[in-house]
């Protein structure tokens, strides 16, 4: 696979920086889901609502120095993301969950085909 096809999103969460390695061109999806998860996160009423970092920035590049941080793949990152919203599916009764998990899951299905098309051409 290509890292030139690959950008890296820094995402904060509180004083934690996650880095996440997304296709280039799905990075902006990523973008786009945490702006609009975080902008409805708030009228989620189950309990035990997914914490969201904020997406800070993008780079082409990226090398980490610190051993304290490592690059998340992009799907590993997505699926959890799906994980922790499928989770509340069935305790969520007043807001309509199933549009996010949609949202999630259209750029998980995305991902999923982008890594298994590189895989062929590898």
């Amino acid at each position: 696979m290509s890292t030139s096809n690959m950008k890296y999103a820094l995402l904060k969460l509180n004083d934690q920086l996650e880095f996440v390695e997304m296709p280039a061109t799905h990075m902006y999806q990523l973008g786009a889901l945490n702006q609009r998860l975080h902008k409805e996160l708030d009228k989620l009423t189950a309990p035990g609502a997914p914490v969201l970092p904020v997406f800070i920035a993008e780079f082409d590049g990226i090398e980490i120095v610190h051993p304290g941080y490592e690059v998340q793949h992009g799907l590993e990152y997505i699926n959890a993301l799906e994980r922790s919203f499928a989770a509340l599916l069935e305790q969520e009764k007043q807001y309509p969950l199933i549009s996010l998990l949609t949202e999630i899951r259209a750029l998980q299905a995305q991902l999923e085909q982008w890594y298994e098309e590189e895989e062929e051409l590898a």
